[in-house]
């Protein structure tokens, strides 16, 4: 083969994130429809990643109403009530930004009208510690996934007035926070000291897998999109995961926060009573006997 044409087919065509896909995600949400009939999520407040098995099972004991969605998505769906409204708790998603991009095509595919992502992130400065939260204003585009949503550049987004939402649900908890960029990455292992040095002289304050494929695929779709991360570890004088109970702490508030973020920009409170999906199945179980 020539050098030219291996040059070709290593790089992306021009204008890559302008062109149209053969598949389309919407093929999913009828597959769905056809196993679920009425199954949609465009009826809830918005959909909460979590990264973190640990959250997870916490969320889950505190909330024995949550109603399973299986099969909906390729990763575990539970519906939960918060404040009168349906909330999707996404799980088992997969790590780094290929898996968070198709998930979250798939909820925008099924009508999910917006998804904050939580996750934990490692430190690039060294006044960040374990169990500092960071709400997420831009991610630095590392990872492969996103080139294939936005054009060539250095960051990507999230949407400003649902960060700004999670930023007012975090004060509203008492939470401690500070707002930075991050530095999303595939490749876990191949986490530079040299990078990390160079991205924290910018101002890029942490570095996880997801945030640029949540932001990217959320400008691409239309899909208003945030990201929040509880600080786990540090690359500045290598400080290792140790499950702190800072970080576990910091996680639970997070989520608490972005359940209020979705439902307090939601179009209008709904009253008490109100017949959501998970109350329809709590009365539904409670008239079986269940």
């Amino acid at each position: 083969m020539s050098p030219q044409r291996r040059t070709a087919l290593s790089t992306l065509l021009p204008g890559k994130h302008t062109l149209p896909a053969v598949t389309d995600p919407a093929e999913h949400a009828a597959y769905v429809l056809t196993r679920h009939p009425g199954s949609t999520l465009a009826t809830t407040a918005g959909a909460v990643l979590v990264h973190q098995g640990r959250l997870l099972r916490q969320a889950l004991a505190d909330r024995p109403e949550a109603l399973a969605l299986d099969g909906w998505a390729s990763a575990d769906l539970h519906l939960i009530s918060h404040r009168g409204h349906d909330v999707v708790l996404c799980s088992r998603l997969g790590a780094g930004a290929p898996a968070t991009a198709l998930v979250t095509e798939q909820l925008t595919a099924l009508g999910v009208p917006a998804v904050i992502s939580l996750g934990t992130a490692a430190a690039l400065v060294p006044e960040l510690h374990a169990g500092e939260a960071v709400l997420c204003e831009k991610a630095l585009r590392g990872e492969g996934t996103s080139r294939h949503y936005l054009a060539p550049g250095y960051f990507a987004h999230p949407d400003p007035h649902l960060t700004a939402a999670l930023a007012a649900a975090l004060d509203a908890c008492g939470t401690r926070w500070r707002r930075g960029a991050s530095w999303t990455t595939d490749a876990l292992y191949r986490e530079s000291a040299a990078e990390a040095q160079l991205y924290a002289r910018h101002g890029i304050l942490t570095v996880e897998m997801e945030a640029a494929a949540l932001f990217a695929v959320g400008r691409h779709r239309g899909l208003p999109t945030a990201a929040a991360f509880a600080v786990a570890d540090s690359l500045v004088n290598r400080t290792p995961r140790t499950d702190s109970p800072d970080t576990t702490a910091a996680l639970e508030q997070l989520l608490t926060a972005a359940f209020d973020a979705l439902t307090n920009t939601s179009v209008s409170p709904a009253p008490p009573g109100a017949d959501t999906v998970v109350s329809r199945h709590n009365e539904q179980r409670e008239a079986s006997g269940g």
